[in-house]
């Protein structure tokens, strides 16, 4: 009764402060078996995210969910009620511009337990024999990997950072350096369960209500929440020889990536690169790569000055073959034509080199330099126009400062289900163009939030003017016809699966793709 006297309270205060026409009674009325929260941390938790660029007005309530009857029921209550209200699945808060915010409505924390709440999600269940594992959707990707790997098991395609939820990543596509071979995260999917905007809790795959199974795979979180993924799985290696190489010619460096991703390549089991555009950078790679004792420098490797690329690949294995690992590298890296005497190894488990990002977020926390503005901006850019931006771009818009990472990597097109609602350049093969930027107080303009966003603004106009047509990943715009061009011959059919399944624009309202559409509401046009 306490309880429910303090969070009557709350929102009629909310309902005071902000004009929320919502009856307390609707949400009190809910019986879920989580927590429905609006202590003031939570509440102010669900108004940030990773970018911190965008502070969203704070929820109405944050849904602690136990299972998906849970947000089905609060899905539901929203799509019946007279008033309405909005509401947001929130994984583990790495949205850059806001898209698992909503403002007045309410937060469905997916991740992470809250201390008291009682009963949990389920934990994730592997079927060894048939080689998959049922996941809750807000399951961290690094839970997955250690449930799988208690049976000698694992997902063939991942995300460089694993703390990240199952229902965020395939809410986008979920890449890193496998998708070349193994596509997208969204490519290896079974089976889910969703909460669609009607409150409906249905069960799709490729063979049962199809089209909401291909709609919610890359659909940004438009059409329905969620709340278990059956992913596929294979023997897990059991350790990684880790490879970087470099070069100063771009040409090299990309006919390289491009013939590794190839099918007529002996393949290596994962493709990246990145970007190498001041002194600093270079000598600041993991230890097990460079000694401090024998730093190397740009000027040594290109008597111009410019920048450098680096190829990062690995080749996985198990004990059983570890006397020909070293052989079969060597016999790859032969076709390679990177810079002579810049090859640089380390040997690690399987498990800590997926997990190799988080060792680094570490690092970063402890120096104060995690929590800071993230203007992240990430591209898929055509093949046939790669060299045009790496002139553009890389060696004119950012000159010799990069403010953190910049990846650069191939992927083929056909290995991305075109069904599903993510986009891609209209070629075979695109690149992955990631600018992964820290904004910092620290005095230099370069490293300031305005310098970078407005260099991200700069980007964007060069790729415009120049005819490079780039595809946004993890998108973010603000008007309709921006989404309308993202989407392009996609739209249509968008539009129509979001009339279908979410009908009242209830979910995912951050990604200000549409309005809610409440009967309180002011007249609004529909396709917006």
């Amino acid at each position: 009764m306490a309880t429910k006297l303090l969070l009557t309270f709350a929102i009629c205060r909310l309902i005071v402060t902000v004009g929320l026409t919502l009856d307390p009674t609707e949400l009190l009325l809910l019986g879920v078996d989580g927590q429905l929260s609006v202590d003031p941390t939570d509440v102010e938790t669900a108004s940030l995210d990773f970018g911190l660029l965008t502070r969203a007005a704070p929820p109405l309530a944050v849904l602690h969910p136990a299972s998906a009857q849970d947000i089905a029921q609060l899905i539901k209550a929203a799509y019946e009620s007279g008033f309405g209200f909005t509401v947001s699945a929130r994984g583990h808060g790495h949205s850059i511009n806001g898209q698992a915010q909503t403002a007045n409505g309410v937060v469905v924390q997916m991740s992470g337990l809250k201390r008291g709440s009682g009963r949990k999600p389920p934990q994730p269940r592997v079927w060894p024999r048939e080689r998959y594992v049922d996941v809750w959707g807000g399951e961290l990707w690094i839970d997955v990997l250690r449930s799988s790997l208690e049976y000698g098991l694992a997902p063939k395609s991942w995300t460089d950072y694993l703390y990240l939820s199952v229902g965020g990543t395939l809410s986008n596509a979920g890449i890193s350096g496998q998708a070349f071979n193994h596509g997208p995260q969204i490519s290896n999917v079974h089976e889910l369960d969703v909460v669609t905007g009607k409150g409906e809790l249905l069960t799709c795959s490729e063979e049962q209500n199809s089209e909401l199974f291909h709609a919610v795979l890359g659909g940004l979180g438009q059409f329905g929440i969620i709340t278990r993924a059956r992913i596929p799985l294979e023997p897990a290696p059991q350790r990684v020889r880790w490879i970087r190489v470099l070069y100063s010619n771009f040409s090299a460096f990309t006919r390289d990536q491009e013939y590794l991703i190839s099918q007529h390549a002996e393949q290596f089991d994962y493709v990246e690169g990145f970007v190498i555009a001041d002194e600093g950078l270079i000598n600041n790679w993991r230890s097990s790569f460079f000694s401090p004792r024998n730093p190397v420098k740009i000027s040594s490797l290109d008597p111009n000055g410019g920048i450098l690329y680096c190829l990062e690949i690995t080749k996985n294995y198990h004990h059983s073959t570890a006397s020909t690992i070293d052989k079969e590298v060597e016999l790859l890296l032969k076709k390679l034509d990177f810079i002579p005497a810049t090859v640089f190894t380390t040997d690690l488990l399987y498990v800590d080199f997926l997990d190799r990002v988080h060792k680094a977020e570490l690092k970063l926390r402890s120096k104060g330099l995690w929590e800071v503005p993230h203007p992240w901006l990430n591209l898929f850019v055509p093949k046939s126009k790669i060299a045009d931006f790496d002139k553009g771009v890389f060696k004119g818009i950012l000159g010799n400062k990069t403010s953190g990472p910049v990846l650069i990597y191939p992927m083929n097109k056909h290995k991305w289900d075109q069904r599903s609602s993510a986009v891609t350049p209209d070629e075979d093969v695109f690149y992955l163009v990631a600018l992964l930027r820290s904004a910092l107080d620290n005095g230099e303009e370069t490293h300031s939030l305005e310098y970078l966003t407005n260099q991200n603004r700069q980007i964007l106009r060069f790729c415009d003017e120049a005819g490079i047509n780039v595809k946004q990943y993890l998108p973010h715009y603000t008007t309709h016809e921006e989404w309308m061009d993202h989407f392009g011959n996609k739209w249509d059919w968008f539009y129509q699966m979001k009339m279908e399944f979410d009908p009242r624009h209830i979910l995912a309202s951050g990604q200000q793709l549409f309005k809610p559409m409440f009967p309180s509401s002011s007249k609004m046009v529909a396709s917006w």
